[in-house]
């Protein structure tokens, strides 16, 4: 498989030399048109990989619980403006604000909502365009960007499985000294070259996180991390950051239990570790360093409120309760088993359930976050009063996908 971006950056090495995995990296995810993301078609029933929000509306029903409640501690400002980036195909969205019409009504009546991606090219079909939803005063707003093109902002910026897909820088140690590996071609394929650091910066984060690689480990470094979370902070005059992502506190992310790096690419279902196959065809990530985040967030002004895996987040939140109450509802039986596979999959230890959740704030003087601290009586006695979200067509049915014959139609 070949593509017109694979013939660029081979044009581009033989001109100018090797290139650092980070453009690489950038080019084959995002070149303006061509790039993974720019292609990928998201309301393919089947696409490379499934994410929280196809798995189960859970997943935002319980997310528009834990913003309610960071409205609240902010003191109900008559403003909240929620930015999720990397919105993709606005399921997360339309999820979120559909349950937020079941909370209360001044919450609802003080949300804005941005959606915010790089591409959104062939992201819907024509029946699924962004359309304004039932909300007095509010609609989604979409805006094409690589960063955030916003102020003063009052509210939340949330993103989920959005910094796993940043370029990364590829190093590793030799006789004792770091360096880097550069992308170049030969005898018609990519491959790997050792060479000095392209930058000091690489260093400088493996010091400021006292991180000593082994001789011959190889690791993935991000540096987009610094200018995403100044961009944050200079966005962010008041409220919250959550981050939603696969990845490590730098201590685990760096050990030598993982001495060949993270580096993992998805295509048609599969799983692999080289990223010079299907360039442009398959989706390239790298696990989050979260030790990064919270050290970059502090720096430019965020404090760090909480940080889990999803599973306890969002049982915590009330995954469990909501996957008791299936058992009430009625619906066929193998409609209540799609439902509650759905719902057990955001918190499947092994899978997403493994994804950590990092809040951060600013300029908030009360953190209690029941989605670190878990529920209080209230909270639980207010979830059982509230609908049980159900899957649509717009989700994934992991029971059929998983289990075909679970959707035939039997004729005794």
């Amino acid at each position: 498989m070949f593509s017109s971006i694979q013939d660029d950056l081979i044009n581009q090495i033989a001109r100018f030399g090797p290139i650092t995995f980070s453009e690489f990296m950038e080019t084959a995810l995002y070149s303006h048109g061509q790039g993974y993301y720019s292609n990928i078609k998201y309301n393919d029933p089947s696409p490379d990989f499934f994410t929280s929000p196809t798995a189960h509306p859970a997943f935002g029903s319980l997310i528009s619980l834990q913003l309610e409640e960071m409205w609240n501690l902010m003191e109900m400002p008559p403003v909240f403006t929620i930015v999720e980036v990397g919105a993709g195909n606005r399921l997360l969205a339309n999820d979120i604000l559909q349950y937020v019409k079941n909370l209360n009504p001044r919450f609802q009546k003080a949300i804005k909502y941005y959606c915010i991606d790089r591409s959104r090219k062939n992201h819907f079909s024509n029946r699924d365009q962004p359309v304004e939803l039932d909300f007095p005063n509010n609609v989604i707003h979409w805006i094409e960007s690589d960063h955030l093109p916003l102020t003063r902002l009052v509210g939340c910026i949330f993103s989920n499985e959005l910094l796993d897909a940043m370029p990364v820088h590829r190093v590793t140690v030799h006789e004792g000294h770091l360096k880097e590996l550069l992308v170049g071609y030969k005898d018609g394929r990519f491959v790997e070259i050792i060479s000095d650091p392209s930058t000091i910066d690489l260093n400088a984060r493996l010091e400021k996180e006292e991180i000593r690689l082994e001789e011959g480990q190889l690791a993935e470094i991000c540096l987009s991390l610094e200018p995403w979370m100044k961009n944050i902070s200079e966005t962010l005059e008041r409220g919250f950051v959550l981050t939603i992502d696969y990845g490590h506190p730098a201590e685990l992310l760096y050990s030598s239990t993982k001495p060949y790096g993270t580096i993992r690419c998805y295509y048609n279902h599969t799983l692999s570790q080289n990223p010079y196959e299907r360039v442009g065809f398959q989706d390239i990530t790298a696990h989050v360093d979260f030790t990064a985040v919270m050290i970059l967030g502090k720096q430019y002004g965020l404090k760090n409120d909480g940080f889990e895996n999803q599973a306890n987040f969002m049982n915590h939140l009330g995954l469990t309760t909501l996957i008791r109450g299936l058992r009430n509802l009625d619906i066929e039986q193998r409609k209540r088993d799609a439902n509650r596979m759905g719902m057990l999959e955001l918190s499947r230890m092994g899978g997403i359930g493994e994804f950590r959740v990092l809040a951060q704030s600013k300029g908030v003087n009360r953190q209690n976050i029941t989605g670190f601290k878990g529920p209080s009586k209230t909270w639980s006695d207010r979830l059982k009063t509230l609908p049980i979200p159900l899957l649509t067509k717009e989700h994934l049915n992991l029971m059929q996908a998983r289990y075909p014959h679970t959707a035939w139609n039997w004729e005794l």
